[in-house]
């Protein structure tokens, strides 16, 4: 079982930065991929990106390519979402998940945190 908790999210202007974290309980952090997604209200969840357990490999939605960053530190059992550039049609709550294969699908991930939300200003 993993625990999921995510934090950072904010209300910011059109341009500006935030930082997401997602916060994982459980031994087997390290063996997730780890991505994330966000909703924003009347639509549906999307992917935004994933990393792989080693932190080698990173795959995003080309709406963010460029302008988001994840990683992730297996010692400290967190994955981390660097948002530059934020633009208004970025606002939505921003969900981190945690599973064995990852992929850009929802369904392919297991465990899902709460959700953070943000919230970009014109």
């Amino acid at each position: 079982q993993v625990q999921l908790v995510e934090s950072g999210g904010g209300l910011v202007q059109a341009g500006g930065s935030l930082r997401l974290s997602c916060v994982a309980s459980g031994r087997t952090f390290s063996s997730y991929v780890m991505g994330w997604f966000r909703q924003a209200p009347g639509k549906e969840r999307e992917f935004v990106t994933r990393i792989s357990w080693s932190g080698s490999g990173t795959y995003y939605a080309d709406s963010v390519k460029g302008r988001f960053t994840i990683s992730r530190d297996n010692a400290k059992n967190t994955v981390y979402l660097q948002m530059n550039s934020l633009k208004p049609e970025d606002t939505a709550a921003y969900y981190c998940a945690a599973g064995s294969s990852g992929g850009s699908i929802d369904r392919m991930y297991k465990y899902w945190g709460q959700g953070t939300q943000v919230t970009v200003s014109s």
